[in-house]
């Protein structure tokens, strides 16, 4: 019997897999927000100009790391972390593909980055999202997440999260 199982490594942000997964992320949560509060997808041009604007650049050490998660060798999430101040760490783009959630993945996902934010040298990470988000919501709280006041003037953030890191 063969076992089916995520792997999580660390990825340049500028990789292939890592451009397809951001792609796949921010179409995702754009469109999400699009047709709840306007009734369309996102705008084509809108969009390619706002994944090209957002390149992860942030994500690489020694201030910060991109992570992707394989399920049975594929690029099925991702996840990263970045230091807002020498103790502070913000995880962004946590990310599993629609047809592998449910799987484990978004845990696994989480923990890796909080072990890579440890290693940056954060005691605590921090992180913000949408409350159409629901599913996140839930996840971050069953993590052991807190909410919390805000970390930042992202004007589509309406929930902020916080763990202290042991």
């Amino acid at each position: 019997m063969s076992f089916v199982t995520w792997t999580i490594d660390p990825e340049p942000f500028d990789s292939p897999v890592a451009a397809a997964l951001w792609r796949a992320y921010y179409t995702e949560v754009s469109d999400r927000w699009y047709l709840l509060h306007e009734g369309h997808r996102t705008e084509p041009g809108e969009l390619e100009r706002e994944i090209a604007a957002a390149t992860g650049a942030e994500l690489t050490p020694p201030d910060g790391q991109l992570l992707v998660g394989r399920y049975d060798g594929a690029p099925g999430g991702s996840a990263g972390v970045r230091l807002l101040d020498p103790a502070t760490a913000e995880l962004t783009r946590v990310f599993v593909r629609g047809e592998l959630r449910g799987k484990g993945g978004a845990a696994l996902l989480v923990a890796a980055a909080e072990d890579a934010a440890r290693a940056l040298g954060a005691t605590r990470i921090v992180l913000d999202t949408r409350g159409d988000l629901v599913e996140a919501r839930a996840l971050y709280a069953r993590l052991g997440y807190t909410e919390t006041e805000p970390h930042n003037t992202d004007p589509y953030a309406e929930h902020w999260f916080r763990k202290e890191l042991s």
